[in-house]
């Protein structure tokens, strides 16, 4: 099982918008680094949705529910999307500034390639994302 960061504008559809609809097809990717990391995605992989904009912080967690498969609306056939399902609210959501003030976050792909909008989290920095989120699962 790997580990996913997704961006997603609020305004456009956020994680409650996930939760009310239960799982989504996650398209709209068309960076190609982001491509390819949402082309890495397996079922039963998590998933952080951060919300850009004026919150910029991680606030749910979700779950990969399909293999990725091609984007059935992009006539290029170069786009990908990935289907999700919404597992639960993370207990504070993760600001990008607390993030950017930790040092063990540096090698991270959000403070580095910040416009990127897929990307992989490591097992290790899952768990330094969950304990700020003051997760319980954050040990296991």
């Amino acid at each position: 099982m790997n580990h996913w960061l997704v961006k997603t504008e609020p305004n456009d559809y956020s994680a409650r918008d996930l939760e009310r609809d239960g799982s989504t097809e996650w398209d709209g990717v068309r960076n190609n680094a982001a491509l390819k990391h949402l082309r890495a995605m397996a079922p039963d992989d998590t998933v952080l949705i951060y919300h850009t904009g004026k919150e910029k912080a991680a606030v749910a967690v979700a779950k990969v529910v399909s293999e990725p498969r091609p984007d059935d609306g992009d006539q290029s056939g170069k786009l990908a999307v990935v289907d999700i399902r919404f597992a639960r609210w993370l207990e504070q959501p993760v600001r990008l500034s607390d993030v950017k003030a930790d040092p063990f976050f540096a090698d991270f792909a959000l403070v580095r390639m910040s416009r990127l909008s897929v990307m992989p989290v490591s097992h290790k920095q899952w768990q330094r994302l969950l304990e700020m989120a003051g997760d319980s699962t954050a040990g296991r």
